[in-house]
């Protein structure tokens, strides 16, 4: 299989490319010479790199023709909730627009690959108690501007599948975490300064915004390995809910975090008013049936060994750059 992954550079991309190879697939994958290549440096060797900038018609297209993938697995986004509220006009542009270049650029050129669309768990909002677990017919609330950058990405893809046939397959994941995951996500944000601190980098605070919305977490590596299986077993034009089947309050999680710390009893934790959202989703469970019926898939790595490779992921970055 021939697989374009866009984003590649990125937190699931990275992930994504290591088990494709792994499967024996030739990978493409798009950047742009801005980007950071931390996350693929191990495997840079074993993929092709195509300079892609979204928002460019003529640069998509270039590198539709370029890769002519079997598979196209869509994960390059803004993906950040709480800058969406500093740049909306970016966050919906980079996500609606970027996707429907992708989209015009597999009509235009006449490949007919599957594309995994990635949209998000964010397009249901708030949900009521009554609605959880929640079905992937469950209406929707976008509740920041990344959400309904999420939901327009969705529609767009349905609509290019139902007027032009184009096999987008759309996935709408949960929290998911670990390893390479940015600084500014919730595990990660925890995970980089309890190793700080660990490291005599910052006094023994921990720094949170709202621990008391409810999450149900995944580990990346079950994540990408739940992408390959939904371009190989699901139905285009459908969607389909992915998420893990460890549900908590973000509090518990980092109670579990700090358990793997031996400066546990030492780091206090204050609330950061400028890490709460001007509005927040506190509910997110999902119901992940149709997704289970028909791939057969479920997550298999605790969240214990998540939260501990995300820790020493942070510990090992922290050596790598200290001074």
């Amino acid at each position: 299989m021939k697989a374009l992954i866009t984003g590649i550079t990125g937190f699931v991309g990275s992930h994504l490319a290591e088990y494709l190879l792994g499967k024996g697939d030739t990978v493409f994958g798009t950047y742009r010479w801005r980007s950071p290549r931390d996350n693929i440096e191990h495997i840079k060797h074993k993929i092709t790199l195509v300079n892609c900038e979204l928002l460019d018609a003529m640069s998509v297209k270039n590198c539709i023709s370029t890769a002519k993938p079997d598979v196209i697995f869509h994960l390059a986004a803004q993906s950040y909730v709480p800058s969406s509220f500093d740049e909306p006009a970016a966050t919906l542009q980079t996500n609606i627009i970027g996707t429907l270049n992708l989209l015009e650029a597999v009509r235009q050129i006449g490949i007919d690959p599957i594309i995994h669309i990635c949209s998000s768990s964010e397009v249901y909002g708030q949900v009521k108690k009554e609605e959880v677990p929640i079905l992937e017919t469950n209406v929707f609330r976008p509740a920041s501007p990344y959400a309904v950058s999420k939901v327009g990405e969705d529609m767009i893809s349905l609509q290019y599948f139902l007027s032009y046939g184009i096999k987008t397959i759309r996935s709408r994941m949960f929290t998911h975490t670990g390893p390479r995951r940015g600084e500014v996500f919730v595990v990660s944000a925890f995970a980089k300064q309890v190793a700080m601190i660990e490291a005599g980098l910052q006094e023994p605070v921990l720094r949170v915004g709202n621990l008391d919305s409810v999450r149900t977490f995944l580990d990346v590596r079950d994540a990408v390995r739940a992408y390959y299986l939904l371009v190989q077993k699901c139905i285009p034009g459908e969607v389909y809910n992915i998420g893990g089947n460890t549900t908590m309050t973000i509090r518990q999680m980092l109670n579990l975090l700090l358990n793997q710390s031996s400066m546990k009893d030492e780091i206090k934790v204050e609330v950061n008013p400028k890490l709460l959202r001007p509005s927040d989703v506190t509910l997110q469970v999902p119901n992940i049936d149709k997704f289970v019926s028909a791939t057969g898939w479920k997550a298999d790595i605790p969240l214990e060994k998540t939260l501990l490779d995300t820790l020493n992921y942070w510990r090992a970055r922290l050596k790598v750059h200290a001074p």
